[in-house]
């Protein structure tokens, strides 16, 4: 019982740190002028029970100004990859959602959004990834998730390292690392060019995220 209780007062408390945190706007690791233009607004869900852990690229704009992750089209794709609810996705009892970058970091010249705060993922995901040992499932979403999670294993370019997927997924290792696609929009194409995704990597996906939820 104290086990619990200290986990549960360990990620309640780091919680709250992340919550608090201000770095990429007081201390900018590129120096003053790459300062965050605006308000942080950290957005991540720790737990203590959550078996599978979604990890993410930053938030958008949708949902900086939501605090809710995948508040978008990007997560109405995401959960219908994962065949899972909306009700079931945002309960953290089944689903821990931790970003490579906790803060929408704005956008660049073109409109596309700016990569995640290369303050953030140093700073705190460690700790949170550490936080949380009954993961048994990372979803790695997208490049920098790829490269965080997979390290040296990661292929050259995203599509290389998710259709090698059964290199990094069938290993003797814990947690296992299901690397995917951003299921942005941008990537309405790639989906469509690459069939062998939604064939090959979509019913894994679902069959472990249903074992690991249900």
């Amino acid at each position: 019982m104290d086990r619990i209780v200290d986990r549960d007062e360990e990620i309640e408390t780091l919680r709250a740190a992340i919550a608090a945190c201000r770095v990429c706007r007081d201390t900018p690791a590129k120096g003053e002028g790459d300062r965050l233009a605006h308000e942080p607004r950290p957005v991540a869900v720790l737990s203590r029970t959550a078996r599978v852990l979604i990890a993410g690229q930053a938030p958008g704009l949708r949902v900086h100004e939501s605090g809710l992750p995948f508040n978008d089209a990007s997560g109405n794709r995401l959960r219908d990859w994962m065949a899972v609810s909306r009700e079931e996705f945002y309960d953290p009892d089944r689903f821990a959602i931790v970003p490579m970058g906790f803060c929408f970091p704005g956008y660049d010249d073109k409109g596309s959004d700016l990569p995640p705060r290369r303050e953030c993922a140093p700073l705190w995901r460690q700790r949170a990834i550490a936080a949380m040992p009954q993961i048994e499932l990372v979803l790695a979403v997208g490049g920098y998730a790829h490269g965080w999670h997979l390290g040296s294993r990661t292929k050259k370019g995203m599509t290389e390292t998710v259709r090698n997927w059964r290199e990094h997924f069938f290993v003797n290792e814990a947690p296992r690392v299901l690397p995917l696609p951003h299921p942005s929009w941008r990537n309405t194409g790639w989906l469509k060019k690459n069939s062998w995704f939604e064939a090959e990597v979509l019913p894994v996906l679902r069959q472990n995220v249903d074992s690991l939820i249900r």
